[in-house]
């Protein structure tokens, strides 16, 4: 296979064997995903880094019976044309499988004219804003193959999130995970629950050795430990001075963001969601410490009074601890379902890696620093939060591009998940139910969305009709209609999907 090609493939083989294999009968049997219902399983769309809910939605539409495909029809090597459905060998391969190869010869990159001819008129569309920025990159060798206004940075909403999990990972590492401990207090009989800055710490039944770290399960080994020193009554404290500066974001109480806490539980949440808007803790390390003393007293060891705010005596014994699932599960979640807990948390991981105060600020410029060090363009960029909540963020949609290229390197395996973790149009959260008016694009494009009020934005992958991986971002603002601006963002993005452009 041409050097051009061959990490491609080997990347795809590599995503294929992670996950449990597909009946090869059933697969040949796939049909269009125009027939494809039903919803992601309950198990989540992350999978940590299996996407299994994908292949098994994608075998179920394939028990229909044997249709034609489509294959041969429309565009360019085999590409069923804009408005059906793409055909089933294409759709696995966009989700992680080998795909047959097409060519002993290199895919060649789309030309700049023909993405200029795809994607100009498209852009032109009014539900657009004002500001709309374009940026199409050949993810084999990083060049710009297309851009409109690619390096004014704007708004980036969510898209921010990209940005953040790269640097992440780059700083820690995808396997790096987040302990939260119990260590003996400054007194005689006094415990200290350490926040060690894990949203996903959980006070619900667990979900297995894979699912997030247990506040059950440190209950378990705290009272252990206890019982093994003769201690059944203890003193609870609770320690969140591994954050400094304001918890609150600068949009103020909100359903779509806890207070930034090092601890809490279930991301502060006050119903039984685990993503999305809802009602939050106005303090979710209190209340995290209240949970915990709880379930210590289930377990028989009394708790004297409700839980006080301290810190931890220096080099303290440790009691218990759990870990968080590693980093590229949680940048595989938050991306997935543009997780803001999640997004704030690893931007503070990303400071405390770089030796920065850890508060909004701080994140800030470790972010940043850590970007530099990927070498990716940032003028006029501006990283004020790890989510994208804030309308202070800046960045271009040429450096949202090359962040994508840079996770697709192959000499940059770290920073596979951000690749992974990105939502499957039609298929995986938060671009599940679009795609129905840019049907090309329907498993073939993975996405992340960024969504504030008169803010859309859209960046991910593509194979394209002839096989070429590349990285793409689209940006407006000041767009009227929310709705008809993704839907906008959606056809650019299919459009791309569908295009072989010679």
């Amino acid at each position: 296979m041409p050097e051009a090609r061959s990490w491609q493939f080997s990347w795809a083989v590599e995503r294929w064997r992670a996950v449990p294999a597909l009946h090869l009968p059933v697969v040949s049997a796939l049909v269009g995903l125009a027939v494809a219902g039903g919803a992601v399983t309950a198990a989540g769309p992350w999978d940590s880094g299996q996407r299994t809910a994908e292949r098994e939605r994608a075998v179920a539409s394939g028990r229909t019976g044997g249709e034609d495909h489509g294959e041969g029809r429309g565009g360019r090597s085999g590409r069923a044309a804009a408005g059906d459905a793409p055909p089933a060998t294409a759709v696995l391969a966009a989700l992680g499988a080998a795909a047959p190869a097409r060519s002993p010869d290199p895919v060649p990159p789309p030309t700049r004219a023909g993405l200029a001819d795809a994607l100009a008129p498209l852009l032109k569309d009014p539900a657009l804003g004002p500001l709309r920025t374009a940026s199409v990159v050949d993810a084999t060798t990083g060049k710009q193959l297309y851009g409109s206004g690619a390096g004014t940075a704007s708004v980036p909403a969510s898209t921010i999130k990209i940005a953040t999990a790269a640097a992440a990972l780059d700083a820690l590492g995808p396997d790096h995970r987040i302990e939260t401990t119990v260590v003996e207090g400054g007194g005689d009989d006094e415990i200290v629950l350490v926040g060690g800055g894990d949203p996903t710490l959980t006070a619900r039944e667990g979900k297995g050795p894979d699912g997030p770290a247990g506040l059950r399960t440190l209950a378990d080994e705290t009272a252990r430990a206890l019982k093994d020193r003769g201690r059944q009554k203890v003193e609870l404290a609770y320690d969140t001075s591994r954050y400094a500066g304001p918890a609150m974001h600068a949009i103020g109480p909100n359903p779509n963001i806890a207070p930034v806490s090092p601890l809490m539980a279930d991301e502060g949440r006050l119903d039984d969601s685990d993503s999305g808007p809802a009602p939050r803790s106005a303090d979710p390390a209190a209340d995290a410490a209240r949970t915990f003393a709880e379930l210590l007293r289930e377990r028989g060891v009394d708790t004297e009074g409700d839980p006080h705010l301290t810190a931890a005596p220096p080099r303290s014994e440790r009691l218990a601890a759990v870990r968080s699932q590693p980093l590229s599960a949680l940048v595989e979640r938050m991306l997935t379902v543009s997780d803001n807990d999640i997004a704030e948390a690893l931007a503070r991981q990303t400071a405390i890696a770089e030796g920065e105060p850890v508060t909004f600020e701080g994140a800030e410029r470790a972010v940043t620093v850590r970007l530099k060090k990927l070498d990716v363009p940032l003028d006029g960029a501006r990283f004020a939060d790890g989510s994208g909540l804030s309308r202070d963020d800046r960045v271009s949609a040429g450096l949202l591009a090359q962040l994508l290229v840079r996770a697709a390197d192959p000499d940059r395996p770290e920073l596979r998940p951000v690749l992974t973790g990105l939502p499957v149009a039609g298929f995986s959260g938060t671009l599940r139910s679009r795609y129905a008016d840019a049907p090309a694009g329907t498993g073939m494009v993975r996405a992340k969305t960024g969504t504030l009020t008169g803010v859309n934005t859209l960046a991910g992958t593509v194979v394209d009709a002839d096989g070429r991986l590349l990285a793409f971002a689209f940006m407006t603002s000041k767009s009227g209609d929310g709705r008809a601006a993704q839907s906008a963002l959606d056809r650019l993005a299919s459009a791309v999907a569908n295009c072989g452009c010679r």
